[in-house]
């Protein structure tokens, strides 16, 4: 057991250390950022640290009050214990960073039960050709009569394609929200404009790095760039090999990419399949799992976008008053929050 001398000895060390560190990431990122102003373009990786040694810097003012007013570094276990992310990245220890992976792994574990067990989903653009019109009626018709089995991989990846990122957020309960921003971890403040915009806006990040990691190879990703890709996107990491992260995120840049499935979709697809692999042994079974959790009263809303030109009366009354209350709902939540 270390005595009170060694620890202090210690911390110092730790901090001492991080603060060598930060130096020489701001040395190598005011490289970058020349480089930037100069007008070539960066890598992924180099993005990536400017990034990260921005965010470290803009931290270390909040930081370093702490250091400057006397007894304040008394109350800076409470204040990183209300904001686990105060502290810049080069003073974290690997016990900390553990602590939070184990926490982000223990949070996801539970979101992906909310999210598999929620029968709330929404409903799809109806700028459709006659043709994915047909598609999309064949589809529910097979899921409504039980036969998913005879749903094609084709046609499961046509029907995906056709449930955009807006939609399934402006569609989505709070509570499919919260959900949703807990799993790719965003902390669930505001109303639900709010919350749609922060989730809209990591999934604009997400696209973005996607293509920069298809540009570049997944095989070109060190080991904590892998896990960082792999942790970012909700994909499943815990006891997986770096082959397999691999392979997970080869079929996520696939599915988004190649095949054009939304990453709002995608992110639940990895919510069902995170704490439950043997039951959806591929990424298109949890894909097909996901698109037969919609009830049926949904699905009489979907048919009236897909095919609006032949809704009945009826259907578009009930299709308008569903869109009144949630902008009733979120008059409510605007005038609370002020």
């Amino acid at each position: 057991k270390m005595t009170i001398w060694e620890k202090v000895k210690h911390e110092a060390h730790h901090y001492w250390e991080g603060t060598k560190l930060l130096g020489l990431e701001i040395k190598i990122s005011s490289r970058l950022l020349l480089k930037m102003t100069a007008g070539y373009e960066l890598t992924r990786r180099e993005y990536r640290q400017l990034q990260r040694t921005t965010a470290d810097v803009l931290r270390l003012f909040p930081f370093a009050m702490f250091i400057v007013i006397p007894f304040a570094e008394l109350l800076l276990p409470v204040a990183l214990k209300l904001f686990p992310n105060l502290l810049p990245s080069t003073y974290e220890s690997q016990g900390d960073k553990d602590k939070k992976l184990a926490l982000l792994r223990n949070t996801r574990y539970k979101v992906a039960q909310v999210l598999t067990n929620s029968k709330q989903m929404v409903n799809v653009t109806s700028t459709l050709s006659d043709e994915q019109i047909a598609d999309f009626k064949d589809f529910l018709i097979k899921l409504r009569n039980s036969k998913s089995s005879e749903i094609k991989r084709d046609q499961l990846l046509r029907v995906a394609k056709m449930f955009k990122d807006d939609l399934i957020l402006d569609n989505s309960p709070r509570g499919m929200l919260v959900a949703l921003a807990k799993y790719i971890n965003l902390r669930p403040y505001g109303t639900d404009q709010i919350l749609r915009y922060r989730i809209r806006h990591r999934m604009l990040k997400i696209k973005a790095d996607d293509r920069l990691i298809e540009d570049d190879g997944v095989d070109s990703l060190s080991i904590p760039e892998l896990q960082q890709a792999c942790a970012s996107r909700g994909i499943r990491m815990f006891n997986a090999t770096p082959g397999q992260m691999r392979q997970y995120l080869n079929e996520w840049l696939d599915m988004r990419l190649h095949e054009h499935i939304p990453s709002t979709l995608m992110i639940f697809v990895n919510a069902y399949t995170y704490g439950d692999v043997e039951s959806y042994p591929s990424t298109h079974e949890a894909l097909k799992a996901v698109l037969s959790s919609l009830p049926v009263e949904v699905y009489h809303e979907q048919e009236l976008q897909v095919d609006m030109d032949n809704a009945t009366i009826e259907q578009k009354l009930k299709v308008l008053k569903e869109q009144e209350h949630l902008i009733q709902s979120e008059n409510v939540q605007e005038k609370d929050h002020k």
